[in-house]
């Protein structure tokens, strides 16, 4: 048998007769029963950090592992995802170049860059990745709120314009989202990660935050493009926010929205639909005056943006982008 680290994996699943089960190498959805050597040691690990809260991390053998524990019918469950040891280079996620190489460009922007998919798909990955990337071009300080931690973003980064990088990553306290961004607003970041939007409170500083100069990046869960946008104003509208105004905000703040889903078999690779705005927000943008009038009626933008950048077509004047 092997040891939990010497197998590849994205996910595992304890049941409460302690049956360990991963996904199989050879179909896209199903599973295959495993054993373990260190099984003993890693569950009494699990067990040990939980604190009440079903959802947390814990570091074995220097791997995340994002847990969430379940009662079930028959007893205690876990789930668990097990994260990189290191986060991974942007080039790595098997995103379109072109892409790669325009979201490189935004780290001197601000506004919201938000990645949308389902449970699974990668988004946590991909914005960690982002801002790994940003910070060892630009350098500056990232302040990340998220709960559990996943990804090992904390410490001092050398950019490679001779400057320095440094992220703090956080938890918000008693699930207080809102206070959190505030409390990150007060440290003055450049950049600010949200691990996921799933509160009121959570979407509406984050609206704030990005139209006050910051580059913020975070997730929802969305099934495309439009619904991460409209899934995000109405997480804003139910809190004290009308919702012309989320929409007034976030036609301000986005910087680009990009679904996200993984396909395949074993290794999987990212399929992705994406709409930017323009970084520059003196100048007119079409993507910004249809999120301003709430329709949403993206379709039409969405594979015209796409189409040029297949064909390495520029999506806007960057040289007048304004930097902050």
């Amino acid at each position: 048998m092997a040891r939990i680290n010497d197998v590849f994996y994205s996910d595992i699943y304890i049941m409460p007769n302690k049956q360990i089960f991963v996904p199989a190498s050879h179909t896209e959805n199903g599973l295959q029963a495993m054993q373990f050597d260190d099984f003993t040691e890693f569950y009494a690990l699990l067990e040990k950090k939980y604190s009440g809260n079903p959802s947390y991390s814990v570091i074995y053998e220097d791997y995340f592992f994002r847990v969430e524990r379940s009662v079930s019918m028959y007893g205690v469950m876990y789930c668990m995802r097990k994260m990189p040891k290191k986060v991974p280079d942007l080039s790595v996620l098997g995103y379109p170049q072109p892409l790669i190489n325009y979201l490189a460009t935004l780290g001197t922007a601000s506004g919201l860059i938000l990645l949308g998919g389902a449970t699974g798909s990668g988004k946590t990955t991909t914005i960690s990745s982002l801002l790994r990337e940003f910070l060892i071009r630009n350098g500056g300080f990232a302040y990340t709120i998220e709960d559990p931690f996943e990804m090992p973003l904390d410490g001092e980064y050398h950019a490679i314009n001779g400057s320095l990088g440094l992220c703090k990553q956080t938890q918000p306290q008693n699930d207080n989202w809102g206070a959190a961004l505030r409390s990150a607003l007060r440290s003055r970041p450049r950049y600010i990660m949200v691990g996921e939007i799933r509160t009121p409170e959570a979407a509406s500083e984050c609206l704030r935050a990005a139209t006050s100069g910051h580059l913020v990046l975070s997730t929802i869960h969305a099934n495309n493009v439009s619904d991460a946008l409209d899934a995000l104003v109405k997480h804003a509208s139910a809190s004290n926010m009308s919702e012309d105004l989320a929409f007034d905000l976030l036609s301000r703040g986005i910087l680009g929205v990009i679904h996200q889903s993984l396909v395949g078999i074993g290794v999987k690779r990212p399929e992705v639909q994406y709409l930017f705005a323009n970084p520059n927000t003196t100048q007119g943008d079409q993507t910004r005056n249809i999120i301003k009038n709430g329709k949403l009626n993206l379709a039409t933008t969405i594979e015209m943006q796409m189409n040029r950048m297949k064909q390495g077509k520029p999506l806007f004047d960057l040289h007048d982008t304004k930097a902050q």
